[in-house]
């Protein structure tokens, strides 16, 4: 069965939005969980401010006894599944700020370890390196954790104080108000990083800072069949904080064209020119792969244009296998005929070729 929404408010079906503005305010100051309330049935009114403070919601819910917007809203009318972490608003009210020091409750914003920034560079890598894999190194200027103090940011050899600012908790606690009365959210200690330690002597390479900003080589390997254009992500190898964990760092890779290969999928593709009188009786060509090997290939005997040959096992190699390499036999026509090729052809003319 439906809620019945208004009643839970306690406020008439004509109600206007002021009026229930103010019953859910009276109402959630009773039975917020922080104060001693009931958490079911706060809950239950917040769902109701939800749907009633809506004009769109209110006026489904008034129609059919439910909401169809939202996104995810039943025959009870909401979804607390994103309630908070998104943002939502309900009418007037921010419900991110006002439920943000609830913790898991609702979802609400909690006190996040610092993040390095993430950072991307581009690479160029030939043809060969994008088949058979290959490993590169880079020089990047980043910020690091610096390598004399470890990343403390402590002189070495001198100890480490507790932090004055959040008492060594690493987190610091702030209280608002707000219409439902005195939050309080956590978050991160500036002073410290979160770390809820400062040095007693600073480190003079970085100034007490634990990073700082230098160029560092990164290791980079390049995975066989990659394509032209995809991104590696190198975890932890992006920007460093104090006290918190480093970035990714992202690497576009840009395949150079090969003059003869390409690739589709983990298959190699390749034309092969040959001579009109080699299409019509077969021949063997020599071809030179990607890893510089030489192989026999055998062209049959009345070869069409356009027909392809395929050799298998000597495409791009993967976790489940290798591709093939695909081989499209074109034919070439002389420029110019002779009278004795002339005299020839049309001798094969006369045989219905």
């Amino acid at each position: 069965m439906a809620k019945d929404y208004y009643a839970i408010l306690g406020v008439d079906k004509k109600a206007s939005k002021d009026d229930i503005k103010k019953a859910f305010r009276k109402l959630a100051q009773k039975h917020h969980p922080d104060k001693g309330g009931d958490e079911a049935k706060f809950k239950e009114i917040t769902e109701a401010y939800a749907i009633l403070s809506d004009d769109k919601k209110r006026r489904e819910y008034d129609s059919y006894g439910r909401t169809f917007a939202g996104g995810g809203a039943g025959p009870g009318g909401f979804d607390f599944s994103n309630f908070g972490a998104q943002g939502a608003q309900f009418g007037e009210f921010d419900f991110s700020d006002i439920f943000g020091g609830f913790g898991d409750m609702f979802g609400g914003r909690q006190a996040r370890a610092a993040r390095g920034r993430d950072i991307s560079i581009d690479i160029e890598a030939t043809f060969k390196e994008a088949v058979l894999g290959a490993k590169r190194s880079v020089l990047i200027a980043k910020v690091s954790a610096c390598n004399v103090c470890g990343g403390s940011g402590a002189k070495k050899g001198t100890a480490m104080d507790t932090c004055s600012t959040c008492g060594g908790s690493g987190r610091i606690h702030e209280t608002r108000n707000s219409i439902l009365g005195a939050f309080t959210t956590v978050r991160v200690c500036d002073a410290c990083g979160g770390t809820g330690k400062i040095p007693k002597e600073r480190c003079e390479e970085c100034r007490g800072q634990g990073v700082l900003r230098r160029e560092e080589e990164i290791a980079i390997e390049i995975p066989a069949g990659i394509d032209n254009g995809e991104m590696i992500r190198l975890p932890g190898q992006g920007e460093a904080v104090k006290g918190g964990t480093s970035g990714d760092l992202y690497v576009k890779v840009h395949v150079k064209p090969h003059p003869v290969f390409r690739k589709e999928g983990m298959n190699l593709v390749m034309d092969l020119p040959v001579k009109m009188t080699d299409a019509l009786l077969g021949t063997t060509v020599n071809v030179t792969l990607v890893d510089e090997k030489v192989i026999e290939v055998k062209v049959p005997p009345l070869s069409k244009a356009e027909e392809v040959l395929r050799v298998r096992g000597k495409g791009v190699a993967a976790a489940h296998g290798k591709g093939d390499l695909l081989i499209r036999v074109t034919v070439t026509l002389p420029k110019k005929l002779s009278s004795r090729a002339k005299k020839a052809i049309s001798e094969l003319k006369d045989e219905g070729l």
